[in-house]
């Protein structure tokens, strides 16, 4: 099948034809879709960036080592997400670190990409990201899953309930609440910010 043609199949009938077929140019549409939300959870959760890269060859390793055997009883996305979830609680366990000890100092330094913008407006993207993890940092283990569950997974409440063992409403709930907080603390940030300009 041509490559275009992929591009059209679902998230299971990629990783089908992976598992079945080993069909690499399936397996790479699958990474190239999940590469930067896999990886975007994984930093955020694990607070650590060479953590995150151990964790993301990690899943995907189990990815492949589990094609053969892989049946599609529900999103792609749910499964590989879940495999995520217990990468980290496995690296949870062996290194006694809490979901969300500190961790954006080591990021910070990082620069995003600033996308052709000029000097002025990099940096104030910047500080806007670092003002962002610090938010995130700040959240509760719980709201901090569901909120990037949301954000990275493309799954639905009942299904980000499922992964974290619980229902919709909770997750509902816990989303609810670490939006409410991150504004707040952003809209905080950005006042104090706007004090000491003038």
């Amino acid at each position: 099948m041509l490559p275009a043609m992929l591009e059209t199949l679902d998230d299971q009938a990629l990783m089908l034809r992976y598992g079945n077929d080993g069909d690499m140019a399936a397996f790479e549409q699958l990474y190239g879709r999940y590469r930067g939300p896999l990886y975007r959870y994984l930093l955020r959760q694990s607070g650590d960036p060479d953590a995150a890269q151990d964790l993301y060859q990690e899943v995907w390793a189990k990815v492949i080592r589990a094609r053969a055997g892989y049946r599609p009883t529900g999103k792609f996305s749910g499964w590989l997400f879940q495999l995520a979830r217990n990468c980290l609680a496995d690296r949870y366990r062996q290194t006694r670190r809490r979901p969300g000890d500190t961790w954006y100092e080591n990021v910070d330094a990082r620069p995003v990409a600033d996308g052709g913008r000029g000097p002025e407006a990099a940096r104030a993207l910047d500080e806007a990201a670092a003002r962002l993890r610090v938010a995130l940092d700040e959240l509760p283990a719980e709201q901090r899953e569901a909120f990037l569950l949301h954000q990275e997974s493309g799954l639905t409440l009942e299904e980000i309930g499922r992964l974290a063992g619980v229902g919709r409403e909770t997750i509902k709930s816990r989303l609810r609440y670490a939006v409410a907080k991150l504004r707040d603390r952003l809209a905080e940030t950005a006042e104090a910010l706007a004090g000491t300009e003038q």
